[in-house]
């Protein structure tokens, strides 16, 4: 019998039995597939995308402003309407991906759709027929043409689309490389969420630095042309390392068996929930094919009815070898899935604010940094949109910090296999971010003072609301990446992380609808808006003083909502991988 156990141990050390396939479609050996040897060609094309998407959109107000030549409240929206298309469209991409597509080449050909878009951008600026001015350069156009003017926002809104599959995609496909039921992987996995964001921080400030640099001392078609050729190297380089993926099957929509869940619960709705969870019907796990058991648990009780077992339901289990009516009866796996759905609303709600904040830093931040002493001495001046490296500087620094001394020192204290638990990382970050809107209206006042003397503030004043954002970002960011991966269905974690990345977008939405409402009522009120055509003519002090009442708020309901909160409970395979439990099992207390 031990024999036998050992040799059992020893299979499932030398094969990876997560439902996952290599590129063969066979069950992947755990020695050449998945881990860090595929997460690095994964990380790549991340660095590349981040490196082209922050050093077209940290820069990207500063374009249209200068070049299309429109006022600071349209281009603000603009911005934020771009912002938030790029990150809602991936709800629709990760959907796709789980449903039929599969990540891997979901990945792929949005790639080739957001280099189709970057190549457009880079035309833009060389052809003559589509140019700003068609004798001028770029940098000296006065009157830009409509066609310039509807091509480089075409160009932008293919990005959006190839990011909407790619966005989603990747990060959970990079995940996928770790095996949550093997010990040492699940590990690796939680260590994978930080240097994912220590690669992206990277690319970051490179493009906010160099990229912008090019931008603004160079030529726009330079830099452009400059992340073409990055990207297109990346998605070749991805290519490559495809023998070394774990690859996720696709099994149909993963909506509809949520569906189906409610349509039982409210057609068994008048039955009593028996006190005893395990008489509520629960698949075989020996006739489990795909994914993982969850456990029961006692939040959201009325959709437990759907796993109600009648009379009926047990003679059509008899008649049909344990073939049953999805739309009548539910395993407690799918009932439990359905109730981490509607536990996700919530925490996504509260963190709205956050998604608000954080579109600050690619609008009305760069607008108060170009008003600014730029100056390093009398022949170098920073680009207004380089300032944000600063941002990029300190969430590197954070999330490492984070990875390295603070969860093993948790680890070790607490015993928590994660350190900190995922929604208090998240809770830390938003208190940040409250904190960074403080400083900044302080600051944004300073400045307002400084330039009625007629004298011009340093830009440096802008580094301290950068750092805390951006700190804060290595909480928060993080910690809603690993949530939304983490706690959602198997089957729905390309979606999972397109809510994440959803709440970026409604909060790009949030910001423009606030703007729009603030300088309404401000000017009805006052005779005199909040947001002018200018800095000299706005008052962003006062919004931002707005900002920090809503982030404190926020922060208050955050704390209502997760508390007591009930992580993903798993039934794990204890005998595998020598541990015991689920590591995410437990109740949340903030």
């Amino acid at each position: 019998m031990e024999e036998m156990k050992r040799k059992e141990s020893e299979e499932s050390q030398k094969w990876v039995y997560d439902s996952s396939v290599d590129y063969k479609g066979k069950v992947p050996l755990r020695a050449s597939t998945g881990v860090w040897k595929a997460s690095l060609f994964i990380i790549t094309i991340e660095f590349s995308e981040r490196l082209n998407f922050f050093g077209i959109a940290t820069n990207l107000i500063t374009y249209l402003t200068q070049i299309i030549h429109q006022d600071l409240n349209t281009a603000a929206k603009n911005v934020n309407y771009w912002s938030g298309f790029t990150t809602i469209v991936p709800l629709i991409g990760g959907f796709l991906a789980d449903a039929y597509t599969g990540r891997y080449t979901m990945v792929l050909f949005s790639s080739f759709v957001y280099l189709m878009g970057l190549s457009l951008l880079t035309m833009s600026q060389f052809i003559p027929t589509i140019k700003p001015c068609k004798n001028t350069s770029t940098e000296n156009c006065q009157n830009p043409r409509k066609i310039h003017e509807l091509i480089f926002f075409l160009a932008l809104y293919m990005i959006s689309i190839g990011t909407g599959g790619y966005k989603p995609c990747l990060e959970s496909f990079g995940a996928d490389q770790f095996d949550d039921d093997h010990s040492q992987e699940r590990r690796k996995k939680m260590s994978f969420f930080n240097w994912w964001n220590f690669a992206l921080c990277c690319g970051i400030f490179l493009g906010v630095t160099v990229i912008v640099y090019i931008q603004d001392y160079v030529s726009w078609g330079v830099a452009f042309l400059i992340l073409t050729i990055t990207l297109a190297i990346s998605i070749v380089t991805f290519y490559v390392g495809r023998a070394f993926f774990r690859y996720r099957v696709p099994q149909g929509s993963p909506l509809t068996p949520l569906i189906q869940v409610l349509v039982a619960a409210i057609r068994k709705r008048k039955l009593t929930t028996p006190l005893d969870p395990s008489l509520l019907y629960e698949v075989p796990k020996s006739k489990m094919i795909h994914g993982r058991l969850l456990y029961h648990t006692n939040r959201l009780g009325f959709l437990d009815k759907a796993a109600i077992l009648e009379e009926k339901d047990h003679i059509e289990l008899d008649q049909q070898k344990q073939q049953y009516n999805p739309w009548r009866l539910a395993t407690v796996t799918r009932v439990e899935e359905l109730k981490l759905i509607l536990n996700t609303i919530p925490v996504w709600l509260t963190s709205l604010a956050f998604g608000v904040t954080v579109s600050q830093s690619s609008t009305f931040f760069v607008k108060q940094a170009a008003t600014m002493n730029l100056k390093l001495n009398e022949s170098f001046s920073i680009p207004p949109a380089s300032v944000s490296s600063f941002g990029a500087i300190a969430m590197i620094i954070s999330v490492t910090l984070y990875d390295r001394i603070i969860v093993p020192f948790l680890r070790r204290t607490t015993g928590n296999e994660r350190g900190l638990s995922i929604l208090n990382r998240i809770g830390i970050g938003l208190i940040f971010s409250l904190v960074a809107m403080l400083v900044s209206a302080l600051v944004e006042q300073k400045r307002r003072g400084v330039e009625a003397e007629k004298g011009k503030l340093s830009v440096f004043w802008l580094v301290p609301q950068y750092v805390i954002l951006c700190a804060g970002d290595g909480f928060t960011l993080v910690g809603l990446q690993e949530y939304f991966y983490d706690q959602v269905p198997d089957s729905m974690r390309s979606l999972g992380i397109a809510l994440y990345l959803s709440i970026l977008g409604v909060g790009s939405y949030l910001s423009s609808f606030l703007i729009s409402v603030v300088d309404h009522v401000t000017e009805k009120t006052s005779g005199k808006g909040w947001i002018g055509k200018d800095m000299s003519n706005s008052r962003l002090d006062k919004f931002y003083w707005l900002l920090v009442a809503i982030n404190g708020v926020n922060l208050c309901l955050y704390v209502i909502v997760t508390r007591g909160y009930t992580y993903k409970n798993v039934d794990r395979d204890t005998e595998k991988n020598g541990v015991s439990g689920s590591v995410e099992n437990g109740i949340e207390q903030i």
